[in-house]
């Protein structure tokens, strides 16, 4: 029946299973989880006890599992409180979707739910099913690690911070006792074992078979390898991608490109997250309701959803408070272009924020460090460094468009028509996408009443409902559910389906993201928090330029921090028909995104804990260093110098303790013996450690001279380790270092340029002193295997 094999895999799974807790905030799943197990482990069990055919067992494993999970969550809808019913089994499936849509509106970690709970432990029990199925039933124990190595992948995709070394170690305890448990029972099928004896006091007592080597040999093995996984990668540095040289340019400036995680999956999590922590904190000498500040410009739609292009930026293209490249296509005078300067510090416990926030578009940004621009979209990024905890200032423009310069139908520059207006195939698109984008604009003669026209569309009451539970969309059939089916989503959607209907119509569109104004405070500042993390469309206007719309919802039934721009309303803009003499509409005391007109802050959201500044913030969280480039450069400088001279070192170190602890003659002979071997090791001479003293030296006497110094020398320590091995008294050791080292200079002499150099700088004999501690604590080990031995032994006398 395997009963031992089966308890083992039961085991190794739940140790496994502990890699998931860091997706939960408490440990309520645990406990359903080993349910979970313990039921597969009984099926299986079951399933062998009657020799069932191996498809049967996991068959019969999911039907247990189900029975179980029916028992668990959904007992009140079973018959007699066991028995699956068409209820429970709905509910259950329901259940399942609550829990999957739950994972989705939740950041890790996420409470333990219901639905939650049930994905889990389903998932668990799955897990079970196969490492019963590939280790006890099938008796292939190796393969049986790769469900287990999934629950320890899950923390490290879902999670943004690092599960750390101690996650992996239950797991890989459990696994090899897993392979050790498959061993003994695959040796116990090999024959009538021999049994060894032992004496308790005047009898003998028959013991096990004697395998205490191939024990210690499997611990020894299984040590190792567990220590060098957790080990090396410590000892490793990172290696950060954006080092790497470009593949695609290689210019003069020295091009770097800058490849980040997809900010669209970010913005779900920051948006999601229960602390909604501080992100940075700013000044502005705005008046009005400040900027959005942007950090990413998403250019490409490839019918699945949003990307940009790689950013490139040379060593030229250092900001260092230098004036930015022009914004592309901004033409306005200078008399519709407001400066403003915004100082900007990001909190310390940002990690990874590798692109600046910063109101567009800048003209200068002055930050410390190596900090660069793509001037094509005013990206202000850092190959290898991070804003968290730093502070810096953007100068920037806030353009004021008139209405008869929105209304104009200048031609579109070729370059941003080929790049901000290309769109997947109609067929990959939908017809009924295009129609509908037709639809909406068919009354509008130019491209700025179009953009209007759309942006209406999605903000009009009733149209389209805000929501954080609605799934990030990731394909053209999501945006299509948006437009025509549930019409409920949050930034993401509103922000790609506007700029995507807005490229059907002909204005060039690509989506921005980064965060909105915030929260004004009582002394003037304004903080943003992870829940202002947003995404909008940008659309371009001949002459204008790009500017910012937007058909988020905002206020209380929407995005909170969002803020419709005055452009956008054509009643608004100085020489729009109908508006006043300045081209305002009289004050009403509200902006049109839900903001006070005078400034004063917006109108309040629902958060969690608005208070709350602990635990960390940033749309990115893949952990950089930060530091000048000269710092690292050096610091990898320095750690090479020393890795390269620590086994000289070592080396050195050696030969003076050596020396240091010879006390008596013998002493003396031996050391001048060991030194006389170390010489020989390290310029590759042949030494075998079972010749005597004779034998060894007429293998090295090849390396040195006939008659000369060296051989004379040589005799003297050969006679004073004979004489302090086997005479009754050793001989004077006088003279003995110098011999020593009149033999290691006819060994360089031989050994050419390039062995005496690499005799100084990576001496072979230099291992011997890792590989002796490693030694002495694998004997430590088994002299407790022994002492284990023992005590069983007794036990059984």
């Amino acid at each position: 029946m395997r009963i031992r094999l089966t308890i083992v895999a039961c085991v190794a799974t739940l140790l496994a299973s502990l890699a998931l807790y860091p997706l939960f905030r408490t440990a309520g799943w645990f406990g359903s989880g080993l349910g979970a197990v313990l039921t597969v482990g009984g099926a299986g069990a079951l399933t062998r006890r009657f020799r069932l055919p191996a498809l049967a067992c996991p068959l019969i494993a999911i039907v247990a599992l189900g029975f179980y999970l029916n028992v668990l969550f959904a007992s009140g809808d079973a018959l007699l409180g066991v028995v699956p019913t068409p209820g429970s089994v709905s509910y259950l499936a329901e259940l399942a979707g609550d829990g999957w849509r739950d994972s989705f509106r939740y950041a890790p970690p996420v409470p333990v739910l219901p639905g939650v709970e049930l994905l889990s432990t389903g998932g668990i029990g799955l897990i079970a099913i196969l490492v019963d199925l590939l280790a006890v039933r099938l008796r292939r124990a190796a393969p049986a690690g790769l469900p287990l190595l999934a629950m320890y992948a899950l923390p490290a995709r879902f999670r943004e911070e690092s599960t750390g070394w101690l996650v992996f170690l239950p797991g890989a305890t459990g696994y090899l006792a897993l392979l050790v448990a498959d061993s003994r029972d695959r040796l116990s099928g090999w024959g009538r074992p021999v049994f060894t004896r032992y004496w308790s006091g005047e009898a003998p007592i028959r013991d096990r078979p004697d395998s205490s080597p191939l024990a210690v040999t499997g611990r020894r093995i299984g040590l190792t390898a567990v220590v060098l996984a957790i080990v090396v990668p410590l000892a490793v540095p990172d290696v950060d991608p954006r080092w790497l040289p470009d593949a695609g340019g290689g210019g003069a400036g020295g091009l770097t490109t800058v490849t980040t995680p997809d900010p669209l999956v970010s913005l779900k999590r920051q948006l999601v997250r229960a602390d909604d922590a501080v992100v940075l904190t700013y000044r502005t000498s705005d008046e009005a309701t400040p900027e959005y500040l942007r950090m990413y410009s998403l250019d490409r739609f490839d019918g699945d959803g949003w990307t940009y292009s790689a950013i490139h930026g040379d060593k030229n293209a250092r900001v260092d408070g230098r004036a930015l490249p022009p914004a592309q296509g901004l033409g306005l005078d200078s008399s519709l272009l407001r400066p403003v300067t915004t100082t900007i510090r990001v909190d310390s416990h940002v990690r990874g924020m590798n692109v600046l926030p910063a109101p567009y578009p800048p003209t200068k940004v002055s930050i410390k460090g190596d900090w660069r621009v793509d001037a094509p979209t005013l990206m202000i990024f850092s190959p290898h460094e991070s804003a968290g905890g730093r502070a810096y200032t953007v100068s920037s423009v806030r353009p004021s468009p008139t209405y008869q310069q929105l209304e104009a139908t200048t031609p579109l520059p070729p370059d941003v028509a080929a790049r901000y207006l290309a769109v997947p195939a109609p067929l990959s698109v939908g017809r009924d996408v295009i129609a509908l984008a037709h639809r909406l604009t068919a009354t509008a003669p130019t491209p700025y009443d179009r953009a209007v026209k759309l942006q209406q569309w999605f903000t009009k009451p009733g149209n389209f409902t805000y929501s954080l539970d609605a799934p990030s969309p990731r394909n053209v059939a999501a945006l299509r559910d948006f437009l025509f089916g549930s019409r409920t989503g949050y930034c993401e959607q509103f922000a790609a389906s506007m700029a995507l209907l807005a490229r059907l119509v002909g204005i060039p569109a690509r989506v921005a993201m980064g965060y909105t104004a915030g929260e004004r405070q009582a002394d003037g500042g304004w903080i943003v928090r992870t829940k202002d993390t947003h995404a909008w469309p940008e659309l371009y206007f001949a002459g204008v330029g790009w500017l910012r719309f937007e058909p988020t919802p905002a206020g209380g039934i929407g995005q909170g921090s969002a803020t419709v721009p005055d452009y956008t309303s054509p009643l608004l803009l100085p020489g729009a028909p109908g508006s006043g003499p300045t081209g305002r509409l009289p004050s009403t005391g509200q902006a049109p995104g839900g903001r006070s007109a005078t400034g004063s802050g917006p109108v309040p959201r629902h958060r969690a804990d608005p208070l709350d500044r602990g635990g960390p913030a940033g749309p990115l969280t893949t952990p950089h260093h930060g530091g000048l480039p000269i710092g690292r450069v050096l610091t990898l400088l320095v750690l090479l110098l020393l890795l390269v001279s620590a086994p000289a070192a070592l080396h050195r170190f050696a030969r003076v303790r050596r020396w240091a602890r010879a006390a008596t003659e013998a002493d003396v002979a031996h050391a001048a013996w060991d030194e006389l071997r170390i010489a020989a090791v390290d310029f590759g001479l042949p030494w075998r450690t079972g010749d005597s003293p004779r034998a060894a030296a007429r293998r090295l006497t090849g390396a040195l001279p006939p008659d000369g110094p060296a051989a004379e020398a040589l005799n003297r320590l050969v006679r004073a380790e004979e004489l302090a091995r086997y005479a009754p008294a050793p001989g004077p050791g006088t003279g003995l270092r110098e011999d020593v080292l009149t033999v290691r200079s006819a060994f360089a002499a031989a050994a050419g340029r390039r062995g005496r150099w690499r005799a100084r700088v990576l001496p072979r004999s230099s291992a011997a002193l890792p590989r002796g501690v490693a030694g002495r604590a694998l004997d430590a080990l088994d002299r407790l295997d022994s002492l284990a031995l023992r005590r069983r032994r007794r036990s059984a006398g």
